[in-house]
Parts: C-alpha cells; sequence; structure tokens
C-alpha cells in the first residue's frame, strides 16, 4: 500500500457579472467576487475560476469531480455505495484506490499499473509519493509475514488526566479524540458513546470515567486491529442490543459487529431512535440495522471480485426476534414495528443472510451493548482480533 498526496492548481479569468447572469452560466461555472484591491478596467465584474482555489466552499466538490473524472478515464470504476473507493481490475490484476479529500491509499498486486496511475497522477496534480503506507488519517500501519496491524497512539490523551474541569472544554476535547480512537478500539465503542451524550451538562465524575478509559488504553497503548493474511472470506456477523437501557429515555442500544474469516472488519454501538416495547423488539431492531450493513458488505464484496459463496451468518441471542424475522404473518405484539425494520425477513428469505441461534455469554456483540463485569468484557474482547504491536510475540518482521 502507498500513500499520495495531491495538489491542487488554479488561475482566474475575469468575466462580466451581468453577461454571465444573462447566459446562465453562474449555475454551470464557478464564480467569485473581484478581491480588495484588485484593479479591475470596470466595475461589474467577476473572477472565473478555471480551477478550485483553497478555502472556497465549492473547491473540495470541484476538486472530487476533477480527481474522479482522471480516475474514470485511467479506466478505475467508482463503488456506487462509497465514492470514495475506486478499482482497476483486468485478468488477474488488481489496483484499488481510496480517496480522503487529496491524500490517496493506493493499493494492488500489479506493480505497473500502480506505477501507470501514479505517473498519470503526477502529471495531472503534482502529487508527492510518501511510499509505503504506515500513517494514515491518524492511523499508524504495521505490516509483517502474518497480516496487517492497524492501531492508534494515545499517549497524548493521558496529558489531561491531571488537569481540573472546569467548564466542557476539557470534557468535549477529550471525548471528540475517544471518539475518533475507536476507529481501531472497538472495545471502546460503548463506554465512549455513553460519555458522547453528556457534553451538554459533563459534571467531574463524567471526567473521571474518561479518565478511566484513559486508564484503560493507557495499559495497551499499541493495541489495534490485526488483518490476518491467512482469514477466509466468509462473513460472521453478531447482533445485540440491550433494552431499555437508557435510564432518561428507556430507549435500547443496538450492537453489532461482522468477521471476515477471524478478522473484525465492521462494528457499531448506538442508541435505537424509538422506544422498544420489548426486547424482542429491541433485538429485532439490531438486527434490521446489522441486515442493512451485511448487505453494504456483501456490495463491497462483490465490487472487488469477491462475490460471497454463502450467506452471510448472522447470530443473535433471542430466539423471539429470529422467529419474527422467520414468520410471515403479523401478529399483535409486533405489527407496530416498522416496514423498514422487516429488511431482516426480506434479505432471510432471498438468501443474503442466515439467521442463527447463539448462547447470550457467546454473543461477541455483547459488549458494544452494555457495560460488561471484567471477566465476560475481557472474554469478548480476546475473540475480536486485537493485538498488541509492543508484545514481543507479533513484532518480528514487522515493517
Amino acid at each position: 500500500m502507498l500513500a499520495l498526496a495531491a495538489a491542487k492548481k488554479w488561475h482566474l479569468k475575469q468575466l462580466d457579472v451581468n453577461t454571465a447572469f444573462l447566459h446562465g452560466d453562474l449555475d454551470k461555472e464557478v464564480y467569485m467576487k473581484i478581491p480588495l484591491g484588485l484593479p479591475v478596467s470596470q466595475p461589474g465584474l467577476v473572477c472565473k475560476l478555471q480551477k478550485s482555489l483553497y478555502r472556497l466552499k465549492q473547491t473540495s466538490r470541484q476538486w472530487n469531480i476533477k480527481l474522479t473524472q482522471t480516475l474514470v478515464d485511467a479506466g478505475y470504476k467508482q463503488f456506487f455505495y462509497d465514492h470514495s473507493l475506486f478499482i482497476k481490475k483486468q485478468s488477474e490484476s488488481f489496483t484499488a484506490i481510496l480517496v480522503y479529500v487529496d491524500d490517496l491509499v493506493l493499493t494492488g498486486n500489479d506493480i505497473g499499473e500502480i506505477n501507470s496511475i501514479k505517473q498519470d497522477l503526477d502529471d495531472k496534480f503534482k502529487i508527492k509519493d510518501l511510499g509505503d503506507l504506515k500513517y494514515f488519517l491518524g492511523m499508524e500501519v504495521a505490516r509483517s509475514n502474518s497480516g496487517i496491524h492497524i492501531y492508534q497512539r494515545n499517549q497524548k490523551l493521558s496529558k489531561e488526566s491531571g488537569t481540573i474541569l472546569t467548564d466542557n472544554t476539557v470534557y468535549r476535547q477529550l471525548i471528540g479524540r475517544l471518539l475518533y480512537l475507536t476507529n481501531t478500539r472497538p472495545d471502546i465503542s460503548y463506554a465512549v458513546g455513553r460519555l458522547s451524550q453528556f457534553l451538554d451538562c459533563a459534571t467531574t465524575s463524567y471526567l473521571h470515567a474518561d479518565f478511566r478509559v484513559l486508564r484503560y488504553l493507557k495499559g495497551r497503548p499499541a493495541t489495534g486491529l490485526f488483518f490476518s493474511s491467512t482469514s477466509n472470506l466468509h462473513l460472521t456477523g453478531f447482533a445485540d442490543a440491550d433494552w431499555a437501557t437508557c435510564a432518561n429515555s428507556r430507549r435500547s442500544v443496538s450492537g453489532y459487529c461482522f468477521m471476515l474469516g477471524n478478522s473484525l472488519i465492521s462494528w457499531k454501538s448506538k442508541k435505537q431512535t424509538t422506544v422498544a416495547k420489548s426486547s424482542a423488539e429491541a433485538e429485532y431492531r439490531s438486527l434490521a440495522v446489522a441486515t442493512c450493513e451485511a448487505s453494504w458488505l456483501s456490495f463491497l464484496m462483490d465490487f472487488i471480485g469477491l462475490p460471497l459463496q454463502k450467506s452471510i451468518t448472522l447470530l443473535c441471542d433471542n430466539q423471539s426476534a429470529i422467529h419474527i424475522a422467520n414468520n410471515l404473518i403479523f401478529h399483535e405484539r409486533n405489527k407496530h414495528i416498522e416496514v423498514d425494520c422487516h429488511i431482516v425477513r426480506e434479505k432471510h428469505l432471498s438468501g443474503l443472510i442466515h439467521l442463527m441461534p447463539v448462547r447470550s455469554k457467546d454473543q461477541l456483540a455483547d459488549f458494544l451493548t452494555k457495560a460488561l463485569s471484567p471477566g465476560p468484557f475481557l472474554a469478548n474482547v480476546s475473540k475480536l482480533g486485537l493485538l498488541d504491536l509492543h508484545n514481543s510475540s507479533l513484532r518480528e518482521g514487522v515493517t
């Protein structure tokens, strides 16, 4: 994987604003007012942007359009369900580009195509080749023969642990950093989600809870996701819910996680938007959210040339929720559930997902819906494939 950084160019052309409005060109092009101090031959002129300037509200969109068109012209196909992903497949050749504004991650198995697209991008945008991917959007990447390890260092987060809470600023800053850290630390997703609900009414007790999360992180600062090079390509999902867990709103918390083989690739912990009348309804709503994610993952797998060979196994520890999905008849207990939740039933019948029961103690998504005692929590986390890069047994061959 290579990291690329692109630079944008611009230049201006004066245009009569009245003429531009008369012909309707302002709806198609991008213009700006004449900057103060710039001499013009007559009043009523604007600047027509031939290439976008930084810090204009149109800049990011114009840049994305230009970059997308360049990649499409080079034979890349844009993923319909996530426009930041582009791939190019030719026979046994595979190349993928992930775009974040003007930062690009390039990977593939064809070094000739990789060099070719880098040259094309450099000719058009003057890119900077940062070499093998080691750092991207705050996440660090380490590779070895056994797989890829992605993690985020959090030493800076502990600097606030000795300060006194005088207003909400410290609390908000700390929560913002913790939220970003959940990109590689799913084990803190539930705790950070709960703490982020008190941004407008933070107290010392909430800050102490923040510090407790920091102490947990400080024990293993280089822990992160590990993607095994020997993992199989079967998707398995876990969906769970904690009924009426919010004492104020009585809303439930949904949680799901998906494993590609033995590697964790997707997870979520979020409070439900409505109040569930029963634990079965709460679990069924969680299944609906997980099913939507399963659909997206199936689209992604198909797009990169790895279509699913069998249904996605979706595990739930609530038999009633599974029965609702399997039963085509609406009963009194579930007729009030919104139609969009029944996507579970539709995708189950279509064969995309295969619903299976699981024992509560084996429910991997349990840690995303509630605060667990140390024993069950550590048992769950140990199955997520999170590894500590500082562990001497993993450091051999790491780059």
